[in-house]
């Protein structure tokens, strides 16, 4: 094990450790707020490096740290860090990407009140976030999960004063809970047919062979597997997390949060776990049933009608004589017999659920006049890609474009920032215009940014990450519709950036009279070199992470895999036309851009858009999001609000009455025993006690210590007697 294993720790220990200390500052020591916090992430990215050269140096030196969290009842419960090229990848990326965001926010938030709690609120973040992608167990990889929910719905409803704040941020906490359990569920599940949480653990791993041919021989009900019920329980987890459907409702209401908040959650963190989820569990998610014996399928093809309703069921094989992957399993076959099977179901889910939600959220984007809306329906749009091509790919496809993605929508997300900021907090794209004179910085950095979304070709990552997802959906075999949809996905997130950056860039500025006076003297202004030199870096990364997953040297990929990266100057005919495909869609879409928008800049603030006066109707159907929120208003929301008040109703009228009754039975037996005890037991023993007193008191006269009268009482009794005694 390399020695940087047992120091890895302290990646997500040090911004850690920046929150805790930032919880306790004052607000006037405000300026040790960004050494602090952007120190713990630069010596996170020092330690993130050293851990990804020794990946990429040796992947087999990397190893996993695993240590005794809890024992009960004998059992132990442990939990864990790794190395690995895809923890290493995803450190460095964090960390990097979260630097700069932090930079940037110092110049952002320069005056807001709450400036210290910001940053511990962001520092907590990025500490989750790093937790998660280096967790060797699905348990410790749950709670920072978890965290990182808490820090979202801290820094959404960042501005609490603000109704809109507050309520996105409880949408976004109570919307990712859902997917959460089905996450809980499926680590349960997890946990019971593999009997431990972690990852690798020399061989006893839930992600290792042995384990993995347990769960994908043990049927679970209805023909599915353990091992398809487990992954697609944890693709609900992270549906919610990355906002795919049905669960994106939260993810573009999440922009009432400060804009350095959006571009943590939108490129480095938050949205990436789930995709990050399902990289990890893909040995779980794309395993198949084993096959029958060799010899039983031999006999069946050599006697194709002794197959009848009556044979025996085949024998399950030994889960230790099970194949490794399911390509051993294709091709364990006899050739007579062989069949390309089907990609285990959850994979299939994946790639229908990425590839709707690309198309879904990119018609939404093209009808949004908010700057930060745009790139938030973008975000939704690029995961639905990178589930695609985890689905039809594999992880390498699938975590190449999450990586390139992460730089140029922080990139976007920043200079978005910076707009707004330049802007006096101006959002709307229908006041903008013309900011290529007035921010010029901004506006080269963000041009940057758009063409590596759009996928403008050769000198942009995103161009190499999208066409390789597309290239691995052509090539999918259960179905071509998911190829279809994501190539018109991608030439609609050309258009809509383009019209994105024609509204804001072109033209001239139609903000004039919004200013914080109520005049025109506002004008736009560049941002400090605080909020740009990110713009910057950001930028150059959008650029040259391009040479890392070309055709011609792969070297992502190999990394992930473990190899040496060749040098491959042919390309394949399959990818030549993929990638023209992907040059054809991307000049499609800037072209009808420009054509629509830029031959014919709005003027004015009033002025409709063009696609608007075209068809009303369906703009008014993109504009409102396919009115999926009033669906769910309707709805899920309506009927949960029903059961609410019959249950506030059952709880006051009938339970409530209920409970009165017994109260009301309960007062009238008191006051029954009060009245037995006053009238009755109290007043027959307090009518004896006055009597036997009154008597008493009777009698005491004559024992008053007077001995005249008892002398006088003498007599008189000796007379009566001696009267008496005559008398007789």
């Amino acid at each position: 094990m390399s020695p940087i294993v047992s120091w890895l720790w302290l990646v997500p220990a040090l911004p850690l450790a920046a929150a805790a200390v930032l919880c306790f500052l004052p607000d006037r020591l405000r300026r040790f707020a960004l050494p602090l916090a952007g120190g713990a992430m630069g010596l996170g990215f020092l330690l993130s490096c050293a851990a990804l050269s020794e990946a990429a140096r040796s992947p087999s030196a990397a190893g996993v740290h695993n240590f005794l969290w809890l024992e009960f009842g004998g059992s132990p419960l442990m939990l864990g860090w790794i190395l690995d090229p895809l923890s290493a990848a995803m450190l460095a990326m964090v960390t990097f990407v979260g630097f700069w965001i932090f930079v940037f926010s110092a110049g952002y938030m320069a005056h807001d009140p709450h400036y210290v709690r910001f940053f511990c609120f962001l520092s907590l973040f990025a500490s989750a976030m790093l937790g998660v992608v280096m967790a060797n167990s699905l348990l410790l990889l749950f709670m920072c999960w978890e965290v990182m929910g808490l820090a979202s719905y801290l820094l959404i409803g960042f501005w609490f004063h603000k109704p809109s704040a507050a309520a996105a941020a409880k949408k976004a906490f109570i919307t990712t809970r859902i997917g959460d359990i089905g996450f809980l569920l499926g680590m349960v599940w997890l946990y019971g047919e593999s009997g431990t949480l972690l990852f690798y653990d020399q061989g006893a791993g839930c992600l290792e062979t042995s384990a993995i041919a347990r769960m994908a021989g043990h049927a679970a009900g209805a023909g599915m597997m353990a091992s398809t019920g487990i992954s697609l329980l944890l693709f609900a987890g992270a549906v919610g997390k990355s906002g795919q459907i049905p669960l994106h409702v939260w993810l573009p209401d999440a922009m009432e949060g400060p804009t350095p908040v959006s571009a943590l959650i939108h490129a480095a963190t938050m949205v990436a776990a789930g995709v990050f989820l399902m990289a990890r569990v893909y040995p779980i998610a794309s395993a198949l049933p084993p096959p029958p014996p060799v010899a039983q399928v031999a006999s069946v093809a050599s006697a194709p009608n002794a197959a009848t309703p009556d044979a025996p069921a085949p024998a399950a094989s030994h889960p230790s004589s099970l194949p490794s992957s399911s390509h051993e399993a294709s091709v364990s076959a006899p050739t007579s017999v062989r069949s390309t099977p089907l990609p285990a179901l959850c994979l299939r889910v994946m790639a229908w659920v990425g590839a709707l939600t690309a198309l879904f959220a990119a018609l939404t984007a093209v009808a949004q006049t908010d700057i930060k809306r745009i790139l938030a329906y973008s975000t939704v749009s690029q995961l639905g890609f990178m589930f695609l091509g985890l689905a039809t790919g594999g992880v390498a496809v699938g975590m190449f474009h999450l990586l390139t993605h992460a730089f140029f929508k922080a990139l976007l997300f920043l200079g978005a920032g910076s707009v707004i900021h330049g802007c006096h907090d101006e959002q709307d794209i229908r006041a903008m215009g013309g900011l290529r004179r007035w921010m010029p910085t901004t506006f080269v950095a963000y041009a940057i940014g758009m063409m590596a979304l759009a996928g403008v070709p050769l000198f942009f990552s995103g161009f190499w990450s999208k066409d390789e997802i597309l290239h691995a959906a052509a090539l999918w075999s259960p179905s071509k519709w998911p190829f279809i949809i994501g190539v018109a996905a991608a030439f609609l997130t050309a258009f809509y950036m383009t019209r994105q950056m024609v509204y804001v860039y072109a033209g001239e500025y139609r903000g004039a009279g919004r200013g914080a006076d109520g005049g025109g003297s506002m004008d736009p202004h560049e941002s400090p070199s605080l909020m740009t030199i990110p713009l910057g870096a950001l930028a150059a990364c959008a650029i040259l992470l391009s040479v890392l997953g070309t055709p011609v040297w792969p070297w992502f990929h190999a990394f992930l895999s473990g190899h040496a990266p060749r040098f491959e100057p042919s390309i394949s005919l399959g990818v030549l036309v993929v990638m023209f495909l992907s040059v054809v869609l991307t000049a499609g879409g800037i072209g009808l851009g420009l054509s629509i928008y830029a031959r014919a800049p709005s003027a004015s603030l009033a002025d409709e858009d063009p696609l608007e006066a075209w068809r009303p109707g369906l703009w008014q159907i993109l504009r409102n999001r396919f009115y999926i929120d009033e669906l769910y208003e309707s709805s899920f929301i309506a009927w949960h609000a029903a059961l609410g008040r019959f249950s506030a109703w059952l709880d006051d009228k009938v339970l409530g009455a209920a409970v009165e009754s017994v109260r009301l039975a309960a007062l009238g037996l008191a006051w029954a025993a009060r009245l037995c005890d006053e009238f009755a037991v109290n007043l027959g023993f307090d009518e004896a006690c006055d009597c036997l007193r009154q008597a008493a008191g009777r009698i005491s006269r004559f024992h008053d210590g007077q001995a005249q009268r008892y002398l006088r009482f003498l007599a008189l009794a000796l007379s009566a007697l001696a009267f008496w005694i005559l008398w007789k």
